[in-house]
């Protein structure tokens, strides 16, 4: 019995190489870490919008027309994006200024780039009721994994007169 007892002692479990260990944990680190920043970037809080109650009400009176993008080699071998368009004012009320939110996305609809610009400034005039304005806006800092598609455009701003 006695021998019997001294075998089963040395029997040896198998030992598992710390490597597995190491490379386990390596594992459940980078996953931890895609998990944190997939959720993250859902939680990217949206700017809000600068609208007054009487800016808000004035919105269905600004048309947007022949918008149009296009893209050029600028220096350096840095590409140009343009948006040109025509605004109209169709209210009553003469316009001091409008911002507008422009909001690239990349293909899976996550957003690259939001830039607020105005298309319309009183040092240009303003925009007065019934009148229609050319606008033009560049950008040449948008990240490549943009869609190449329109950006989405809102209303961000309206300063009355």
């Amino acid at each position: 019995m006695t021998a019997e007892i001294g075998a089963s002692q040395d029997r040896k479990r198998p030992e598992i190489p710390i490597g597995v260990f190491i490379i386990l944990g390596l594992i459940v680190l980078v996953g931890a870490g895609f998990w944190y920043l997939e959720r993250q970037s859902r939680n990217v809080p949206q700017p809000k919008v600068l609208l007054t109650p009487e800016a808000k009400a004035y919105v269905r009176y600004l048309k947007l027309d022949e918008v149009q993008m296009k893209a050029t080699e600028a220096f350096l071998k840095q590409t140009l994006v343009e948006i040109t368009g025509k605004i109209t004012n169709t209210g009553d009320r003469r316009l001091r200024q409008v911002d507008i939110n422009c909001i690239f996305y990349d293909p899976y609809g996550q957003v690259v780039l939001r830039e607020r610009v105005s298309i319309v400034r009183q040092r240009t005039g303003g925009l007065n009721p019934g009148e229609t304005k050319d606008f033009r806006l560049p950008f040449d800092n948008i990240p490549e994994s943009w869609n190449q598609a329109m950006p989405q455009m809102v209303i961000a701003q309206i300063l009355f007169e």
